[in-house]
């Protein structure tokens, strides 16, 4: 049985997280929404707290060992701070961890120092493809095998600092499989179009990238030529996204419930509104369902337990449901003051309704 008490390391480093999303996310949240970015020294200030870096044993540069649990726990702090900051400080998670959980020995030894050891740079994972029907285990780009390499062609969307990226780990269909592939800061055949303009995560900046026969060397297929499991890599990504979109959830719950408890209305305060009441104790409820399913699906991921897939897709089904259901009524309960964007329940709602199409897009 798997306890729900965390160890005194791992609420130190939730309080560290907490200390910085308290006063660095969230005081420029609503700018870098307006804007359509983060200053780069806050991202860099997240990077600092050393969540990736810990998931890393020596060997690799870091100086941990990876545990789900743990990267659940501090990332739900960061997207009660705020997501789209969030999704920026945990981004070069999406290029290691494939590599670190998947990759050859050699891969590791090859490409996670580098991105470990320095400061913070964007590398990036495009795996979300511009279909109605997206499936991230029947994709339509393609991977062909050739004689001493292969090719990749498709187009993917939704890609984070793809014109700036670093390195990029594209996903691809390779014989009805799914497998990684590393690919280099420039290669022929890779076009990186406008940034996309979208409806919530306005401070982070995501592009349409197309795959026009882009040649891959044998090496660089993650797990090296025999390739890899891809199961385990999208179950992370669905529990990381199920423990983001309780953060943030949390955070528009948490500022809706104090608004009602200091917001006279004709003499009663608005929380006294037994609607109002009913609505804050079924948010709160399914935030904690919601965060609970999270937890066990990580300790599964962490303990091998062979219904750990299924765990992490009730979490993200369930913690989809939640967050637009819980960003809504924050912006009921606020009145006409939740239209406006002075108060930041109008932007969580945004952001929340996205989180049943942002799986790919974070890895912790």
């Amino acid at each position: 049985m798997y306890s729900f008490e965390p160890t005194d390391e791992q609420k130190m480093l939730v309080d560290s997280v907490q200390r910085y999303a308290s006063t660095d996310l969230r005081p420029t949240a609503h700018d870098a929404d307006e804007e359509g970015g983060f200053p780069t020294k806050i991202i860099e200030k997240g990077w600092e707290l050393g969540l990736l870096q810990a998931s890393i044993p020596d060997e690799y540069g870091g100086f941990g060992e990876y545990s789900s649990v743990t990267s659940i726990l501090a990332a739900e702090e960061l997207a009660w701070g705020d997501l789209a900051g969030a999704l920026a400080v945990l981004l070069p998670g999406l290029y290691v961890l494939p590599i670190l959980i998947e990759g050859s020995e050699e891969q590791k030894k090859e490409y996670i120092p580098d991105v470990i050891e320095a400061s913070w740079k964007p590398y990036t994972a495009a795996l979300l493809e511009p279909s109605f029907e997206f499936n991230p285990q029947e994709l339509k780009t393609t991977a062909q095998e050739n004689r001493d390499h292969y090719t990749i062609t498709g187009e993917k969307v939704y890609v984070p600092f793809a014109s700036e990226a670093e390195g990029m780990l594209v996903y691809a269909n390779m014989d009805g499989t799914t497998q990684g592939f590393v690919l280099p800061k420039q290669i022929t055949g890779m076009e990186v179009g406008e940034r996309q303009k979208l409806m919530g995560i306005n401070g982070l900046p995501v592009h349409t990238v197309a795959f026009n026969d882009v040649k891959v060397p044998k090496n660089q297929r993650l797990g090296g030529p025999s390739g890899h499991s891809y199961q385990k890599i999208v179950d992370i990504m669905r529990v990381t996204m199920a423990t983001l979109a309780v953060g943030l959830s949390r955070a528009a719950f948490e500022y809706s419930r104090d608004y009602a408890k200091e917001r006279d209305v004709f003499g009663v305060k608005v929380a006294q509104k037994q609607a109002i009441a009913f609505m804050l104790a079924e948010m709160a409820t399914e935030i904690e369902a919601i965060r609970l399913l999270t937890w066990e699906a990580a300790w599964k991921l962490d303990s091998d337990k062979e219904d750990a897939s299924k765990g992490a897709y009730l979490a993200i089904t369930g913690a989809m449901d939640m967050a637009m259901m819980v960003t809504d009524r924050a912006v009921q309960i606020l009145g006409g003051h939740g239209y406006i964007r002075e108060h930041p329940v109008e932007l969580w709602m945004r952001n929340g309704r996205g989180i049943a199409t942002f799986t790919g897009l974070a890895l912790a």
